[in-house]
């Protein structure tokens, strides 16, 4: 029960540190306060400017922060076994999509696809055999009800 619950905490983080990077990249920042701006037009509330700018202040030291909890889950994951490699996945494509270094930019488009197509195979991999799972599951239960 307490492993499960460690293992559950360990993903949470690794997770958390994937969603901290994507929030580096100018683009999306941007694009999500542009969602905010329209969302909040919808229910009448006008905003002037940009709410989330503060964020690209702090992209690097938090883009940072993700690469470290990140290389501190793949240690884990090495050395106890005890993380979904999947996750993980996910998680280092987040963090390629959200570089934030001005003097990489040019190849932004480069990080994203990269990036995408690690979190989306993470993501893949991970419904994948989450489905296998079940099914393993269900057809063990229909085996037990027949005996």
């Amino acid at each position: 029960m307490v492993k499960n619950l460690t293992e559950k905490a360990i993903g949470a983080t690794g997770s958390v540190s994937g969603a901290a990077s994507i929030l580096g990249s100018w683009q999306v920042c941007h694009n999500v306060c542009l969602g905010i701006i329209a969302l909040l037009g919808l229910v009448g509330i006008t905003v002037v400017g940009m709410p989330l700018l503060f964020l690209t202040k702090i992209a690097i030291p938090m883009w940072t922060i993700a690469v470290v909890l990140l290389a501190a889950v793949v240690w884990l994951y090495f050395s106890k076994h005890c993380i979904s490699k999947n996750l993980i996945m996910l998680n280092s494509g987040l963090i390629i999509a959200g570089t934030p270094f001005q003097q990489v930019q040019q190849f932004s488009i480069f990080f994203w696809v990269v990036g995408g197509f690690l979190a989306a195979a993470g993501v893949s991999l991970f419904v994948k055999e989450k489905i296998q799972k079940k099914k393993c599951h269900h057809d063990k239960k229909k085996q037990g009800n027949r005996v």
